[in-house]
């Protein structure tokens, strides 16, 4: 079962250089104990060739069972598993070590979580290189987290 409150952020367009990145899009995911039964997403995208992010799209909810387990809380199960095996690079900010110009940022009372540093990747060297059955498991947290961006009404 996931954890009853959290906060998740999924970032595509981490990596950088001398400027900070440019993301093409930011999602953000929240339970809060005040409303267990909702998921509260928000987004914002960079549509192409714009320079920066659009203002947020209109908040989207995604319902939870509060009798039998739903997909989206089996979906949230995999994905806190999965963060909860995976490394980050060291130090933070340093690589994108899983290739993927995306970053997820996930807290709970039980788990804090962060690859790509507050400010994106730099371009530096990470001492943490993760293997690549690693690489296949965030792909799959970051296909988790679209799933259920996608989802939300």
């Amino acid at each position: 079962m996931p954890p009853t409150e959290f906060s998740l952020r999924l970032q595509h367009g981490i990596t950088g250089g001398f400027a900070p990145p440019t993301p093409d899009a930011i999602h953000t995911i929240t339970l809060s104990a005040h409303n267990p039964s909702s998921l509260f997403i928000q987004s914002a995208v960079r549509p192409p060739g714009q320079p920066t992010l659009q203002q947020p799209l209109a908040p989207k909810s995604l319902a939870l069972s509060s009798s039998a387990p739903s997909n989206t809380e089996a979906l949230l199960d995999e994905l806190h598993a999965i963060l909860k095996d995976l490394p980050t690079e060291q130090p933070p900010g340093s690589e994108d070590i899983y290739g993927l110009d995306t970053s997820i940022a996930w807290g709970s009372a039980d788990l804090e979580w962060c690859n790509g540093g507050p400010q994106g990747c730099g371009g530096g060297h990470s001492e943490v290189q993760p293997t690549d059955e690693q690489k296949a498991k965030f792909r799959r947290a970051v296909d988790i987290v679209n799933q259920l961006v996608g989802e939300a009404k």
